[in-house]
């Protein structure tokens, strides 16, 4: 019997869990190991130990596996795929799988078919198959550069939003709420803290802008309802992209995962509007991809 190691390497959190050819034969969780968000060190040390974790919940030696997927941020590094080798290969038994975090949600959604699938966490990415395995993306080019409607891009838009209502006499609680966030004293305060280089964690201020909306911002609640357009765009420039391939992309389905999408209704009620009238050929899928699952169907070799 051939026993299976799936890892999920995202932005905020990794998750794995151990297979055998018919059930889930244990699961463990740790902190982010994306190497362009912590040292290297503390990824290898985080991997190390929730690698240890699940394979003694799971009650299979690490050296008995046959295949173990990883879907992982930034496999065009050479970097980063030395210290996956380095880490990952050289505790585990069995093949390697080196995926992008994209494609084991693309594969968790589809199972090798026809789709167009919406990340949206820390980041963003949109990235779409046809039937012949011909793959189109958008956006994903990092926070700096792009990511449009992720939680870096609903943090830092939330404080341009609240810089622009300041300079206008428009009412929002967004800068107030925000400054309370981060322990700032001041607006001066905030305007440094989000200039400062590094910068601090803009995703994880998604939560102020969320409350803030509940509590009826209406400036808050646009900044989430643009990010939900932003998202529907990329979206719609991938079916496009499909189309002008000579695919039939009618009745495509589009399916989505991460954070922001998963549990802010706000902004995946926005995408799903700007969908129906921008690509009113598509069809939105109801439930979340869980990124695991493809991760665990490309370790069996499926």
């Amino acid at each position: 019997m051939g026993y299976y190691l799936a890892i999920d390497a995202g932005g905020t959190k990794t998750e794995c869990l151990v297979a055998d050819e018919t059930q889930i034969l244990g699961r463990a969780s740790c902190g982010t190991v994306k190497l362009m968000r912590v040292s290297e060190a503390e990824a290898t040390s985080a991997m190390r130990g929730v690698l240890a974790e699940v394979s003694a919940v799971a009650g299979v030696p690490l050296r008995e596996l046959t295949r173990t997927c990883i879907g992982l941020a930034g496999l065009s590094i050479d970097a980063v795929r030395m210290w996956a080798h380095k880490t990952i290969g050289g505790a585990v038994g069995g093949q390697l799988v080196l995926c992008g975090d994209e494609e084991i949600a693309l594969e968790g959604a589809f199972k090798g078919g026809p789709g167009i699938l919406v990340i949206s966490g820390t980041g963003s990415n949109v990235i779409g198959r046809t039937a012949d395995g011909t793959m189109y993306g958008a956006g994903g080019w990092g926070p700096a550069l792009g990511d449009e409607g992720s939680g870096y891009w609903i943090g830092v838009e939330a404080i341009r939003a609240g810089l622009w209502a300041k300079d206008r006499g428009v009412e929002t609680t967004l800068l107030a709420e925000i400054g309370k966030f981060w322990g700032a004293e001041n607006l001066g305060d905030v305007v440094a803290m989000g200039n400062v280089r590094p910068g601090p964690d803009f995703a994880a201020l998604t939560r102020v802008v969320v409350q803030c909306a509940e509590d009826g911002d209406d400036l808050a609640a646009a900044v989430l309802e643009r990010a939900g357009m932003e998202l529907a765009e990329q979206v719609a420039l991938v079916e496009v992209k499909m189309l002008e391939s000579g695919v039939d992309a009618t009745g495509v389905e589009v399916a989505y995962t991460g954070s922001v999408l998963e549990h802010i209704p706000r902004v995946r009620r926005a995408m799903v509007e700007a969908l129906r009238k921008q690509s009113p050929g598509v069809t939105v899928r109801t439930d979340a991809v869980e990124p695991l699952e493809g991760a665990l169907w490309k370790a069996k070799g499926q």
